[in-house]
This record gives structure tokens, C-alpha cells and sequence, in this order.
């Protein structure tokens, strides 16, 4: 009976991170997204002379780029090569020793 629990704990716990793995793919998704198009934005404000200096573009400068390039790198290395170093064994090896401890505190004897 306990093995039935500690699977259907582990199942439910895996899934969890299954869902938060997604959540962050969609949103780097949706950064890197915007992230593209102010940078093509960008660079047509700097090698053009097309008139791009109303309100949110003038402010963009290469400060702003070289930052918003250290994010996405920073970003992109935490959630792709993270998850190299990190494997799936890593996880599963993790996700017992949580659960271990938590039935040992839940445990009342």
C-alpha cells in the first residue's frame, strides 16, 4: 500500500515540475520573442535613417542591448544547459530524497 502512495506522490510531483518546466519554456519563448523584435527595431534605429525616436524605442541604446543579451544568454543557460547538467537522473534523485524526508516528518509514531 505504501508503494501505491509513494508512486502516486512521486507521479503527482513529477508532473508538477513537468508543468512549471513548461511555464518557463513559454514564458523564454515570449521574451525571447519580444527580445527579437526590439532588437530588430534597433538596429534599423542605428544603421538607418528611417525617424524611430518616439517614446519606447529612443531610450533603447547598446547598454540596454548588451543587458538584454546577458539576460536571454543567462536565461536560455538556466533553462537549456541546466537541465544537461541537471538530467533527469539528478531530478529523480532529488525528487526521492524530498519525498523521502517529507514522509519521515509526516510519519507519526
Amino acid at each position: 500500500m505504501e508503494t501505491n502512495l509513494n508512486n502516486d506522490q512521486e507521479q503527482v510531483m513529477l508532473e508538477e515540475l513537468a508543468t512549471k518546466k513548461v511555464i518557463q519554456l513559454k514564458s523564454f519563448y515570449k521574451h525571447l520573442f519580444v527580445y527579437t523584435i526590439a532588437l530588430i527595431i534597433f538596429l534599423l534605429k542605428e544603421y538607418t535613417n528611417l525617424p524611430l525616436q518616439f517614446f519606447p524605442i529612443k531610450y533603447i541604446n547598446w547598454i540596454i542591448v548588451i543587458i538584454w543579451t546577458a539576460v536571454i544568454v543567462g536565461s536560455a543557460i538556466d533553462l537549456f544547459a541546466s537541465y544537461k547538467i541537471f538530467g533527469q537522473e539528478w531530478e529523480e534523485r532529488k525528487l526521492k530524497s524530498i519525498l523521502e524526508k517529507k514522509y519521515k516528518k509526516q510519519k507519526w509514531e
